[in-house]
C-alpha cells in the first residue's frame, strides 16, 4: 500500500490565483493532500516571489481570463473538479464567466468556495480592502493594545488567515461532507468579516453581559490583568504570562519568589499596576534562558517569547516536527495531524507551469 497524501487524496481543486487567505487555503487543502491547480494570469509571478513557500503542493497553469477560448479551458479544468477557489470581488467571477451559476450549469457537484473580506452582499462588498480594515469593523482590532494607547494590529493574522482561509476551508470541507449526501455542490460565501466575529465570539458575549469594558487594556485578556501579559528579562527579551487560574498564579509567584500576604488580590482591579510593577522588576532581573530554566517545569502559564529565528530552534517544535524543510525553506508542517491518513512532506512549489491540457488529462 502507497503512502497516504492525507485525508483528502483524491479531491480536485482549481485554485483562480489571488492573495492572501485564497492561496492559504490552498495550500491547507494540498498540505491534507488534495490535488491543487492554481491558474493563473499570463505573466503573474505572485507564485514565484516572496511567497514561494505559500504555493506549495499544488501544480501552475496560465490562461488569459479576457480570452473566450482560454476561460473555457479553466471551465473544462473545473468540469473535473470537486472544488473550486476564487478571491475576487463579488460580481468578477461572473464578468468573466466563471460564476456559481456558470460553473453549476457544467458540473453541479463543485463546491464553490468565495473568498472576501466584506462578503458577497452590503454596502461595502464591492469596497477595497485588507485584514487591518475587517479586523477594525469588526471590533477585534479596537481590542487589542494597551490603555491609553492605540490599538495594534496582530500582523494580518487573524483577519486574512484566522477569519479568512480558516474558514473557508471550514466551509469547503463542510459542503464537501454534505455533497456525499445530496450529490450537489454549493457556494460557500467564506468574508472575513464573519470569521473574525465568530473567532471573537467569547467576547462578545462577555461584553454582552457586562463583564468586558470597550476601554482597551482594562479586561481580564487584553494586558488589563497583570498576569496576563508579557515582561521584558534581562537580556532585552520577553516571558509570556497566562497564569490566569488561581493555582497558576500561586506558582507564578512561587516562582518570582514574592510573597502573596505582601501582594494584592490576584482579581483585585485596583491592584494591577502593583502586581505589574513587582512582575517587572523580577523578570528584569534574570535573562530570558534563565527564567526559562525555573519556569520550564513548572505549571505556572509562563513560556518564553520566541522571535521568528529563535521559534525555528524550539526543541518543542522540534520535538513535534512543528515545522519541515521543504526546498531548502523551513516552514510550518501541514496541520492538523491525522491518524490512520497522515499528510505527506509537502511537495515544493513549482518552478514553472503545466500545460491545462495535461492536467488530469
Amino acid at each position: 500500500m502507497s503512502a497516504s497524501r492525507g485525508p483528502l487524496e483524491g479531491i480536485r481543486v482549481v485554485e483562480l490565483a489571488s492573495i492572501g487567505p485564497g492561496p492559504h487555503a490552498g495550500m491547507m487543502l494540498a498540505d491534507l493532500g488534495a490535488d491543487v491547480v492554481r491558474v493563473q494570469r499570463p505573466g503573474d509571478r505572485s507564485g514565484f516571489g516572496p511567497m514561494r513557500a505559500q504555493m506549495r503542493g499544488r501544480r501552475f497553469v496560465a490562461a488569459d481570463f479576457k480570452d473566450p477560448a482560454a476561460v473555457e479551458e479553466v471551465l473544462g479544468l473545473i468540469d473535473k473538479a470537486d472544488v473550486l477557489i476564487e478571491g475576487f470581488r463579488p460580481g468578477v467571477a461572473e464578468r468573466l464567466g466563471l460564476g456559481p451559476e456558470q460553473v453549476h450549469a457544467r458540473n453541479p457537484r463543485v463546491v464553490y468556495g468565495r473568498m472576501t473580506g466584506w462578503g458577497q452582499e452590503g454596502p461595502r462588498s464591492a469596497r477595497a480592502g485588507h485584514d487591518i480594515n475587517y479586523i477594525g469593523l469588526t471590533g477585534a482590532l479596537h481590542g487589542i493594545g494597551r490603555k491609553g494607547e492605540r490599538p495594534v494590529p496582530p500582523i494580518n493574522l487573524l483577519g486574512d488567515y484566522g477569519g479568512g482561509s480558516v474558514f473557508l476551508v471550514l466551509g469547503i470541507m463542510a459542503a464537501l461532507l454534505e455533497r456525499q449526501r445530496s450529490g450537489q455542490g454549493q457556494v460557500v460565501d467564506a468574508a472575513m468579516v464573519d470569521g473574525v466575529l465568530t473567532l471573537a465570539h467569547s467576547i462578545w458575549s462577555l461584553h454582552q453581559g457586562g463583564h468586558w469594558s470597550d476601554e482597551r487594556g482594562t479586561n481580564l485578556l487584553d494586558t488589563g490583568m497583570a498576569w496576563y501579559d508579557t515582561y521584558s528579562t534581562a537580556d532585552g527579551k520577553h516571558m509570556a504570562v497566562g497564569a490566569f487560574e488561581p493555582q497558576f498564579f500561586a506558582e507564578l509567584l512561587r516562582v518570582l519568589e514574592l510573597d502573596p500576604e505582601s501582594l494584592p488580590q490576584q482579581m483585585d482591579p485596583a491592584g494591577q499596576e502593583i502586581l505589574r510593577k513587582t512582575f517587572t522588576d523580577k523578570f528584569a532581573s534574570k535573562t530570558q534562558a534563565q527564567w526559562c530554566a525555573l519556569f520550564d517545569e513548572v505549571d505556572a502559564c509562563v513560556t518564553p517569547v520566541r522571535s521568528w529565528t529563535d521559534a525555528a530552534e524550539d526543541e518543542h517544535l522540534h520535538a513535534r516536527g512543528s515545522l519541515v524543510d521543504v526546498d531548502g525553506i523551513r516552514q510550518p508542517a501541514p496541520a492538523p495531524r491525522f491518524s490512520r491518513t497522515p499528510a505527506a512532506v509537502p511537495a515544493p512549489a513549482p518552478t514553472d507551469l503545466t500545460p491545462i491540457s495535461e492536467v488530469w488529462s
